[in-house]
């Protein structure tokens, strides 16, 4: 079964400023028919239908949901697994870590939000645990954890980093000013590594530093982009390969 995935950025929609331009969370502030129109745009890049999407109202819980079909927004949900063929599974971002997670030999994909809360309160490891639920297993998962905030960029207060990084290690760093920071895209990796997922790839890309993304830290109120995986319908046609190459796909603008 073929998987295919990417990340947007925040051209391409018809959203104003301060969500300028394809802002796809519900939840900012924005215009409901500007969002309705780019949720539409990114769910044709991916050559889904809008009503093939599913969308989470993600609140930093470690809740997971497994789903057989798009339908009724997910409330408090900040992950999902499915393994029916050209259901789309969104996570919206603008600094948190959207994890991309898929067993392509068995069919099984997962999606998770990992902000602060939830990647410390190990939505991770719950989102493995699902997967394997549905049939995976987690040496036949690969991991892709994309766009977010970096360590440099993360400031917080001392407190908290220790915190943070007592319940996920490999998450306190120094951010630029050295000063006590996070890299949630570090701790995550460690976790994942540990747990026996061997295929973990993490994006270079921080959307506090790329002004492409949108960045709550740097320009709050914003807007979300999103990171889109789905199994394709046929597997006639090309796969997205996860590689250490650059792997966010802007949609086209």
């Amino acid at each position: 079964m073929r998987v295919q995935y990417f990340f947007s950025g925040r051209e391409g929609g018809v959203s104003t400023q301060p969500f300028r331009s394809l802002n796809i969370g519900t939840h900012v502030g924005d215009d409901p028919t500007s969002v309705a129109r780019n949720r539409v745009t990114l769910a044709e890049c991916a050559g889904l239908g809008v009503n093939n999407v599913v969308w989470m109202d993600q609140v930093h819980s470690t809740k997971i949901v497994q789903v057989d079909a798009a339908g009724d927004v997910l409330v408090a949900t900040d992950g999902a697994v499915t393994s029916a063929p050209g259901v789309g599974l969104a996570v919206m971002v603008a600094d948190c870590v959207p994890i991309l997670a898929y067993d392509e030999q068995v069919g099984v994909i997962g999606v998770a939000h990992a902000g602060r809360q939830g990647a410390a309160a190990g939505i991770g490891p719950e989102l493995l645990r699902c997967m394997v639920s549905a049939g995976s297993s987690v040496s036949g998962i690969s991991i892709v954890l994309g766009p977010a905030i970096c360590g440099r960029c993360y400031e917080v207060p001392a407190s908290m980093r220790d915190l943070v990084d007592r319940a996920l290690p490999g998450s306190a760093c120094e951010s630029a000013v050295g000063t006590a920071g996070l890299d949630l895209r570090a701790g995550l990796a460690r976790q994942f590594r540990a747990l026996g997922v061997s295929g973990v790839v993490v994006d270079s890309c921080c959307t506090a530093e790329d002004p492409a993304f949108f960045s709550h830290r740097r320009d709050a109120p914003t807007g979300r982009q999103a990171g889109l995986l789905w199994l394709e319908l046929s597997a006639a046609t090309h796969s997205t390969a996860v590689t250490d190459e650059k792997i966010v796909n802007r949609l086209p603008h």
